[in-house]
């Protein structure tokens, strides 16, 4: 098929290898335009862009699209038989959705409708859902709100970071959007029940109060990691928490260091064992290296 794909992340970049290796004619990638990245703030491509070059793929990159007409019959002279989109990070118009002759087809991380919108791997992980999957989508005007070609579940372990589950959803939307193409599911409307919204994060989200309960703050370090990272401050300073969990712990104000060994008082009589924690502009350690060389002794309390 003649296809163009829109994507910027990470997540994105197996789907366009699977699309190109399975012989598909890809007419076009649509990314993010390079932004400033690393310390010398250079002008860096997003990987879907980079992977695109890699490949001898065509790439446009449109700051935005959906008020530029002349992006829209850009996109229509390229006579489309559909395009695929994942996690493009812009709001396609309808001229473009139309544009395709069999649309625009989304790869969305969840099973919809729970979890439409910007961040649903780390809302299912913060949520503690037992499971999530992949949505193949046919897109419309709302907010991943368009009928579904295809479903699949994968479990949530109960240690399962954000990077597991994207890494998992990644390769399975790969193996999915191939059989989309290739079968031309009939479209299923989305349940009218069930639907939940996981908004754009910001670096607060990662906050660990610790007047929650241990297994809540269990699950936002593993939703928030790597970005935007849990943390919470130690002397005014701010203390990214890697790895955690639930301990055995007892009454004290939440927050308190309880013991010679990061484990912190939480709300409900609950503590979280740290295990793995950095400071601003330091490397990562276990909580034994780090120990060494930075003393808090019980009593201390983490803001």
């Amino acid at each position: 098929m003649r296809l163009a794909f829109m994507g910027s992340p990470a997540f994105s970049v197996p789907a366009l290898r699977a699309l190109h290796e399975a012989g598909h004619e890809i007419a076009m990638v649509y990314a993010q335009p390079p932004r400033p990245a690393g310390r010398g703030q250079r002008e860096t491509p997003c990987p879907v862009h980079q992977a695109a070059l890699e490949l001898g793929l065509p790439v446009r990159t449109p700051a935005r699209v959906r008020r530029d007409e002349a992006e829209h019959e850009a996109f229509a002279a390229l006579d489309l038989d559909a395009a695929v989109v994942v996690a493009y990070g812009l709001i396609l118009p309808r001229p473009m959705l139309e544009a395709p002759r069999r649309g625009c087809l989304n790869i969305h991380a969840s099973l919809l409708p729970r979890w439409r919108g910007a961040a649903p791997i780390h809302a299912a992980v913060l949520a503690g859902d037992a499971e999530t999957g992949i949505t193949i989508m046919r897109m419309d005007e709302g907010l991943d709100t368009g009928p579904m070609l295809l479903r699949e579940a994968v479990p949530i372990g109960p240690r399962d970071t954000t990077v597991q589950v994207h890494d998992r959803l990644s390769e399975m939307g790969a193996r999915l959007i191939l059989r989309a193409l290739d079968e031309d599911p009939p479209a299923v409307p989305q349940p009218a029940e069930g639907a939940t919204y996981a908004p754009k994060l910001g670096k607060e989200d990662g906050r660990l109060d610790w007047r929650e309960p241990a297994l809540t703050l269990d699950r936002r370090v593993r939703a928030m990691t790597p970005w935007p990272g849990a943390y919470t401050s130690l002397g005014g300073e701010a203390l990214r928490v890697l790895e955690a969990e639930p301990a055995t712990g007892r009454e004290a104000a939440p927050g308190t260091v309880l013991d010679d060994a990061l484990l912190v008082a939480c709300g409900g009589g609950t503590a979280l064992r740290l295990t793995r924690v950095q400071r601003a502009g330091r490397a990562a350690m276990d909580a034994a290296a780090f120990l060494r060389g930075t003393a808090i002794p019980p009593g201390t309390v983490l803001g």
